[in-house]
Order: C-alpha cells, then structure tokens, then sequence
C-alpha cells in the first residue's frame, strides 16, 4: 500500500459561504450523505480521479484543512502513532458501509486522519 491522501476536509466558519466560493472557483458540486449534518462531499467531474473532498463546519476555533491516509489497518496505525511519539485525537471511528477513521497529531503539532476502506464497517 502506498499509503496516498484518500480524502481532504476544508473547515468553514460559513458553509454556505465556502460552498458557493468553491462551486464558483472551481465549479465544485456538494451533497450532504446522510447522517452527517454540517457535512458535505464534492461531486467530482466524471472521469476525474483524486482523494475524496469534503467541507465541514468548523469544530474548534483555529481548525484547518486535514488529510486522510490510506492504510491498512487504523487500529494497528493508531498503535505505531503513539510508538513514534504521536498523539490519537480522534480513536477509530466507524463510517457505517464505507470504513474507519481516526485523527492523530504528529511530533511537529500537525493534524492528519488515518482511513481503513471497509464496506463492513459498522
């Protein structure tokens, strides 16, 4: 596994102001999946190949962009996070039918997500 960026979240303080700068910029369409409010993916163009994208409401004052990374396994990621001096933010989560995801925080202070695709997911 080579470990790629498979998903990229944009926080706004004004969704609706966000939303409409980027479907202007870059002609981006949203839609909220159902049973995540204040949450929505872009639409990418067909045949257009990339990591996932999503704006969401800012949760904490001085929140930015985060980057989620394949791998194989969260919760064996999870364990060598904090191994490498590492901090866990978020534990594994589930997205029901998708997968699982958590948040760490690197040496340096730097916010990343892990992402384990898993249709089983519950």
């Amino acid at each position: 596994m080579k470990h790629n960026i498979v998903h990229f979240e944009i926080p706004a303080d004004d969704v609706e102001r966000g939303k409409a700068f980027y479907a202007q910029l870059f002609g981006w369409q949203f839609s909220g999946p159902p049973g995540f409010p204040d949450y929505w993916t872009v639409e990418m163009a067909e045949g257009e190949a990339g990591p996932g994208l999503a704006m969401m409401a800012r949760q904490a004052p001085g929140q930015v962009p985060t980057s989620y990374f394949d791998v194989e396994s969260v919760a064996d990621y999870l364990v060598r996070v904090e191994q490498l001096g590492g901090k866990v933010l978020m534990p594994k989560t589930p997205v029901p039918g998708m997968g699982w995801f958590a948040v760490c925080q690197d040496t340096e202070g730097n916010m990343f997500g892990l992402w384990q695709a898993d249709p089983a997911a519950a």
